[in-house]
């Protein structure tokens, strides 16, 4: 074989590779399969994994997710029936059911989550409008609340601590987004299987005033809570002062009791010791007399005394006496 035979085969060889490769391509578990001609689609979508063939340099490949995806929306404001803006965070997963109608309506996945946000957007936004907010953030209508025990009946009239009634919950308003958007997007050949509120909200204009409100309500039990401790104390205090005077009374009591009992048994003692004679009385009246004299004269006190004076007598024959009469 010459050296031009051989080029030749090797060329060859190399051609046949090449367009073998072109011709092949592999379809995996978690894809499906648009084989396009010159941008068209061609035959059936290939569904089925494994080893596939196609016309080489004339056909593309494209592949196209079979697993399920997942839309997470940006948080947007919108109003509800009563007229509070909220912000809503909505998800949801979808999957495609139908590769060739996903793929001449939205060619890929980018597509397709911009479509979403629009058709997902606008059915929570008409949704959310439909609807008062409490339908929206709660979930169960036959709720009962936890109401405090301490609620006065006056609170109890205002309905402080209970629940309004709803005729729905936020499980159904997610329902019927979910129908609605199911619907419009099916013709795209995309199955929505579920939609979920992620987070709800109160908007930046309106979430100084609803705090206002819960903390004006929560004030006003805090302030009840602090006039009862007031007038507890208040109470508290008067216990404590009653209590103390009846307490200082029942011991000045028994101190006045104790006093004279103890007076009376000196007086007792003084007087079985003094009525022994004659002699211990006339003692006893001079030792009280000079007793009484010692406590009612000083150095600057004038006494003027009859002559027959119980305190006179005691006092006749000293020289201070004398002088006095002697004087007068």
């Amino acid at each position: 074989m010459t050296n031009s035979k051989v080029i030749a085969v090797g060329v060859l060889s190399i051609l046949a590779i090449f367009v073998l490769s072109s011709s092949l391509y592999t379809v995996d578990e978690v894809e499906q399969v648009i084989i396009t001609q010159f941008g068209k689609p061609v035959g059936k979508p290939i569904l089925s994994s494994g080893l596939k063939l196609k016309v080489p340099f004339v056909q593309d490949v494209n592949p196209i997710e079979k697993r399920i995806l997942e839309w997470d929306g940006e948080p947007s404001d919108m109003p509800t029936k009563d007229k509070l803006y909220i912000s809503v965070d909505l998800f949801a997963r979808w999957r495609i059911t139908d590769p060739l109608q996903y793929f001449l309506r939205l060619r890929d996945e980018r597509s397709a989550q911009s479509r979403l946000d629009d058709i997902l957007g606008s059915e929570t936004r008409n949704a959310v409008a439909k609807h008062e907010l409490i339908e929206i953030i709660r979930t169960t209508k036959d709720r009962k609340p936890q109401r405090d025990e301490l609620l006065t009946d006056a609170e109890r009239k205002q309905k402080m601590g209970s629940l309004v009634p709803i005729q729905k919950g936020r499980l159904l308003v997610e329902q019927e987004i979910f129908r609605a958007a199911a619907e419009k997007v099916r013709i795209f050949g995309i199955e929505l299987l579920d939609i979920r509120f992620k987070r709800i909200n109160y908007n930046e204009s309106v979430r100084p005033k609803i705090y206002g409100r819960m903390i004006s309500e929560r004030r006003q039990i805090a302030e009840r809570f602090l006039s009862e401790g007031h007038g507890e104390a208040a109470r508290i205090r008067g216990d404590r002062v009653r209590d103390l005077n009846k307490i200082q009374s029942e011991a000045y009591r028994q101190v006045e009791v104790i006093r004279g009992e103890a007076d009376a048994k000196a007086t007792e003692i003084y007087a079985k010791a003094y009525n022994q004679s004659e002699e211990a009385v006339s003692f006893y009246e001079f030792t009280r007399s000079m007793a009484a004299l010692k406590s009612i004269v000083d150095s600057e006190t004038t006494l003027i005394l009859s002559t027959d004076s119980d305190l006179f007598k005691y006092l006749k024959g000293t020289s201070v006496t004398q002088k006095s009469v002697q004087e007068n």
